[in-house]
């Protein structure tokens, strides 16, 4: 799915016509990511920051290419605009295996905190279980990360990943020696087989655990397809960390993808037992010499350009400009960045020329940057070639507000509204009030916002979260009533609605909101966001004076954060 930021949507054993990976029925965006924009199923690979990548439902370039024997190679690749780095994916089948090369190269000066984690979606199999060559793992529980022994935490055997029974992640410490790899069979014996080079160190099971809240997000997340489990592979021991990437440095490895059969035979052997056989079947076959191999045979192959036929985003030529600009190389020799798209024209302009143009106040603004090329330039002339321009002072407000200078933010903010009163410096000033606790100036500024753009919804969504942080629940009931009906469909809207009535004593009015056509279901639902749950709780104590068990349509307690 080159479309979706390269995710293998399914992976088919001809042999046993199986799908070895989760594969969901829908794709259904959700926000359980850095950015609203991310669905479950299939292998998801996430560079660059902590958690999901926030361009996983955007599109990768994508083109194609032959190695030296001729085989079929699908390529993939971006430049990552948040850490500044390339990164690219080579796919070719061999054998039984799919493999996938990965390279991420920092070109840049600096040192840079790289994260990567392969996420990979397999079915949750009755009676099934992870394999895994480990004795330990990581796990995060009331505000600290601590070591357990595996298979059995707690007297349940972690492994049978059915007897977890809450939202849970373990990160298996597989040691130096040991090869890396994970798989997860059913209660036959089959299923997938993930191996790697040692780049990828860990391993990591990830479950919505057994409860009613743990079935409701499974449940938010698919229509039919069914539960499902996470096991992933990463180069840091967990994923609360990043590890720091060298300039000048390409880092690479290999992945395989593939079956695995057990022997009926072994199918009730203890955990301890099962490692031992299927490490001793990955050492016997040689399969992690055939992929140090591999990585090493396919070196020059992955520096050889590809014919392109999908693009992906402008900022890796508009970083080309940038470089070219200060006197420095492309990004990459061999990656094929293409030209600006329109959307980044008005900074390829500011790069080249030094013009900034100041689009009209009431149009969204189409791209923000982040590059300190830009922001220098921008800082340099803001006292006069750039004093003028209401454009100009609004993003270097954005870049101020960036780095955590909230003073400086809300001066180029409101210079900005001085030059031209615009929606977007009013939401940067209603942003720096409400980090400051200045609840009256946020709503007073994020209102005037409103007013201006009425006719955008997600406009309208921030407002009325910014006036909801600041408890402004008399505003957000006024300005509810005040929105067209089809905004006032809109779910999230309708929540800060139900609590503004709540908090103004207005129980009886608030839960019938809440329970109306079977209850309300918040699409953009945080992972994490317990807030429907607590609400009802609340409302029903409130009203019948005992708290009551939470519906299972709002119960979301899986995760607990």
């Amino acid at each position: 799915m080159p479309e979706f930021g390269g995710r293998l949507w399914s992976l088919w054993d001809k042999e046993k016509d199986r799908n070895l990976l989760f594969t969901n029925d829908v794709l259904r965006f959700s926000n359980l990511a850095t950015r609203n924009a991310w669905f479950s199923g299939g292998v998801e690979w996430n560079p660059g920051i902590i958690g999901h990548t926030p361009f996983t439902a955007s599109p990768l370039f994508t083109g194609s290419l032959e190695d030296e024997h001729g085989m079929p190679v699908l390529r993939m690749y971006e430049y990552e605009r948040i850490r500044q780095v390339t990164w690219q994916m080579d796919f070719w089948l061999e054998g039984r295996f799919l493999n996938a090369r990965m390279r991420i190269v920092n070109f840049g000066e600096a040192v840079v905190p790289m994260y990567w984690w392969s996420n990979i979606a397999v079915a949750e199999h009755e009676n099934g279980r992870i394999i895994v060559p480990a004795e330990k793992a990581y796990t995060f529980g009331e505000g600290v990360v601590y070591k357990v022994d595996v298979p059995m935490v707690n007297g349940v055997d972690i492994t049978k990943y059915q007897n977890i029974e809450k939202s849970v992640d373990y990160f298996f410490e597989i040691s130096k020696n040991e090869p890396k790899y994970i798989a997860n069979v059913d209660a036959e014996g089959y299923g997938l087989l993930h191996l790697s080079t040692d780049r990828l160190q860990s391993r990591k099971l990830f479950s919505w655990g057994h409860t009613s809240g743990g079935d409701h997000w499974q449940e938010f997340l698919t229509q039919n397809a069914g539960k499902y489990i996470e096991i992933q592979a990463g180069i840091g021991k967990t994923q609360y960390g990043c590890v720091p990437m060298a300039p000048h440095t390409a880092w690479e490895w290999l992945e395989r993808y593939g079956a695995i059969q057990l022997k009926e035979e072994d199918l009730g052997d203890s955990f301890e037992t099962l490692k031992e056989k299927v490490t001793g079947f990955v050492r016997k076959n040689n399969l992690c010499g055939e992929m140090d191999a591999a990585l090493a045979a396919t070196k020059e192959m992955a520096k050889r350009e590809a014919r392109i036929w999908q693009p992906g985003s402008g900022y890796g030529a508009l970083k080309n400009k940038i470089r070219k600009a200060g006197g420095k190389t492309p990004v990459s020799c061999h990656l094929d960045f293409g030209e600006c798209t329109e959307e980044l024209k008005l900074w390829e302009r500011f790069v080249e020329t030094g013009e900034l143009a100041e689009p009209d106040v009431t149009s969204i603004p189409s791209a923000f940057v982040s590059d300190d090329f830009i922001y220098k330039q921008l800082r340099a002339g803001i006292a006069d070639r750039y004093k003028d321009n209401w454009y100009a002072h609004y993003q270097l407000g954005i870049f101020y507000f960036q780095k955590g200078e909230y003073g400086w933010a809300r001066e180029e903010f409101q210079q900005s509204l001085a030059l031209a009163d615009n929606a977007w410096a009013r939401h940067g000033v209603a942003a720096v009030c409400t980090i400051n606790g200045e609840k009256e100036e946020a709503a007073r500024s994020i209102l005037h916002g409103m007013e201006m753009q009425k006719g955008s919804l997600s406009y309208q969504k921030e407002g009325f979260h910014i006036l909801h942080v600041n408890g402004m629940s008399d505003a957000v009931v006024k300005e509810y009533e005040r929105l067209t009906p089809a905004f006032k469909e809109d779910k999230r809207i309708l929540l800060y609605y139900v609590q503004a009535q709540a908090a103004q004593g207005e129980y009886r009015k608030a839960y019938d909101l809440l329970c109306a056509d079977g209850g309300l279901v918040v699409p953009d639902l945080r992972e994490g966001e317990a807030v429907l749950g607590e609400l009802w709780m609340e409302l029903h104590e409130k009203l019948y004076g005992v708290p009551g068990d939470i519906p299972a349509v709002f119960d979301y307690r899986a995760i607990d954060l």
